[in-house]
């Protein structure tokens, strides 16, 4: 007994045949039109040089956007060209002032959005209020976790920053977070001015910089120290110990923000009485709140280190402070980022110093 198979045609409905000259598409899982992936960088107010030169090493210009301020100190923005289907990224960093600048970049992303960008990435060199990350008291707020939902609410696909304060700050996000970290060109600075070896040693600050100062340790091939901390009041900090050897020998201590300089000079206090040789120090971020700068014209500090995250007024930098920039680190991933492509093998899967 035999089984025939009926087949049977497609059929047309009347006045929607395929014209003879139109190819007939052949079915699948999507529709490809190309190319259409466009790559758009646009900035806020905070550090315009900086989105400068990250756009000189992409080789792409700033895109044009309206950024003003209204009589009643509210905040415009408009885009003067389409990025309707664009990868677009908004740099704007933390720095002074911070709530005018959280606020810039909330109404860039959400007019991004309402100006169909295919994909937003807010690029964040310091991310703002990320020493709020947690109840250090009753009845405070955890203000780095509101800005992220602010963030994500505007309407961001993306967070891209640099050397946050604490890596449970990722964990406020339901978007992806890329953590790019300065510490490689840090190490690279200290490796070419040759300080590396027996007679270095990597002092943390405290003990939530341990971590990173042990990987840095590694990379300048030194010995590692920590300081242990009391901090009676906010931007207050007293020396209780120090362990691990530091006399007769060059230290450096690393991170990843300074503000008024206190801690810092604290720190530095400290080592010269423990018989340190030399004295450096660098940070992601100089910060350097109001005279904070003068404070260290004439201090006990061999020098100080920084990148360009934030803005420095270079009138007021003392002779001893090198400024690293950082654009092509942000340039590369960037691209990376629209490339589709890995951000941790640009730091050798050593992006998360936590």
């Amino acid at each position: 007994m035999s089984v025939e198979t009926a087949t049977t045609e497609p059929t047309t409905l009347p006045g929607l045949e395929t014209p003879p000259d139109h190819p007939k598409a052949k079915p699948g899982h999507w529709i490809e039109r190309g190319p259409q992936k466009r790559l758009m960088v646009f900035s806020g107010r905070s550090h315009l040089p900086l989105a400068a030169a990250i756009t000189e090493k992409l080789g792409v210009e700033l895109g044009e956007i309206e950024l003003g301020t209204f009589a009643n100190d509210e905040t415009y923005c408009r885009y003067h060209e389409s990025i309707r289907g664009a990868d677009v990224f908004l740099v704007q960093t933390g720095c002074s002032p911070v709530d005018k600048n959280v606020m810039e970049l909330l109404l860039m992303i959400q007019a991004a959005k309402l100006a169909s960008a295919k994909r937003i990435t807010a690029v964040i060199p310091l991310f703002p209020y990320a020493r709020q990350d947690r109840k250090a008291k009753p009845r405070e707020p955890i203000t780095a976790r509101l800005v992220a939902d602010m963030l994500q609410l505007a309407g961001a696909d993306r967070v891209l920053t640099m050397d946050l304060h604490a890596g449970q700050i990722q964990g406020f996000f339901t978007i992806p977070v890329d953590h790019m970290t300065a510490l490689p060109l840090f190490a690279q600075y200290f490796r070419d001015r040759g300080l590396t070896g027996d007679g270095i040693v990597s002092v943390s600050p405290d003990a939530g910089r341990a971590k990173m100062a042990v990987r840095f340790a590694e990379m300048v091939e030194a010995d590692f120290a920590i300081m242990h901390l009391s901090r009676p009041g906010h931007d207050q900090v007293e020396v209780t110990e120090i362990t691990g050897r530091v006399r007769d020998k060059t230290a450096i201590v690393g991170d990843d923000v300074i503000m008024t300089g206190g801690t810092l000079l604290k720190n530095v206090e400290a080592l010269r009485a423990h018989g340190a040789r030399d004295v450096w120090v660098f940070a992601t971020h100089g910060l350097f709140c109001g005279d904070a700068l003068e404070r260290f014209h004439g201090s006990d500090l061999t020098g100080i280190v920084v990148t360009d995250t934030v803005p420095i007024d270079p009138t007021r930098k003392p002779p001893n402070m090198i400024v690293l920039p950082v654009s092509g680190l942000l340039a590369d991933t960037i691209m990376n980022v629209f490339s589709d492509d890995s951000v941790s093998a640009i730091f050798g899967g050593e992006n998360q110093l936590f």
